[in-house]
């Protein structure tokens, strides 16, 4: 590939990132939670913590090859290669941006699975027995972005990679200035090793998203008015997916620019 166009690419990959971390540096409070706050039960926040964790650990023991009976991996994959080889005989920026328009499809697509869940789950007031669902919505969003940049996430290391990606998208201040720091540098090192192991990874994620989501969690508990809790999934996958995009596109661009050296 043209090293002049994935310069390119590179130059307006990292202007989207710092629009992404300008957008999400700021904790916005709503007034609602407060209202709602008085009414929340004490323990909720520690019973959303075990629920995020416990459906991370049973997707990625047993899920993720029911995920993968929702997309075509092999075609994925083939696609990929197909448009890998067009991109490098074409040598033009038309043929990198595909890579990002392929994952773009893939997400929109998720959102309205995501929209769907949420609001159906909201309407009879199903707030736990979401996360499950949500979480499977999440890495479907998460593996097919992978997967259209020609990566896998069947290993022990890509899943730490896409927790580090999940708790990230949901930092703030700080926290979300060193995340993404952390996981450049591991993309930029060629991926070695994290320090963290998964299971830390799990915990820290899954805290994050209880803190994050417990007030919506808990309207969505709440017959018909749950449906404004489950609109929330949707927010929070876009979200999600938006960074992955932008990370599984680091990635590749910073494999071919190696490549062409």
């Amino acid at each position: 590939m043209n090293q002049e166009y994935i310069k390119k690419e590179f130059k307006k990959l990292k202007r989207e990132e710092e629009k992404f971390i300008n957008r999400n540096i700021t904790v916005k409070e709503n007034k609602w939670q407060e209202k709602f706050g008085s009414y929340i039960p004490d323990k909720l926040d520690k019973t959303l913590d075990n629920a995020f964790s416990k459906a991370f650990e049973l997707v990625f023991e047993k899920g993720t090859v029911i995920i993968e009976k929702t997309y075509d991996k092999e075609k994925r994959k083939q696609d990929f290669k197909v448009n890998e080889y067009s991109a490098d005989l074409r040598n033009n920026r038309k043929s990198i941006k595909k890579f990002e328009k392929m994952a773009f499809g893939s997400k929109v697509l998720n959102m309205a699975i995501s929209t769907a869940e949420g609001v159906g789950m909201g309407v009879f007031g199903m707030g736990l027995p979401d996360i499950p669902v949500f979480i499977s919505v999440i890495l479907k969003s998460v593996y097919e972005t992978a997967l259209h940049f020609g990566f896998g996430y069947e290993t022990e290391e890509e899943q730490i990679f896409i927790l580090k990606i999940i708790r990230t998208a949901l930092c703030h201040e700080d926290e979300l200035i060193d995340g993404d720091m952390e996981i450049n540098g591991w993309i930029g090192q060629g991926g070695s090793p994290f320090i963290e192991d998964k299971k830390t990874q799990i915990k820290k994620t899954s805290d994050l998203l209880a803190k994050e989501m417990l007030y919506l969690k808990f309207i969505q508990g709440i017959p018909v008015a749950g449906v404004a809790g489950g609109i929330s999934d949707v927010i929070y996958q876009k979200k999600i997916t938006d960074y992955a995009v932008l990370k599984y596109k680091r990635r590749f661009l910073t494999k071919h620019m190696e490549k062409n050296l």
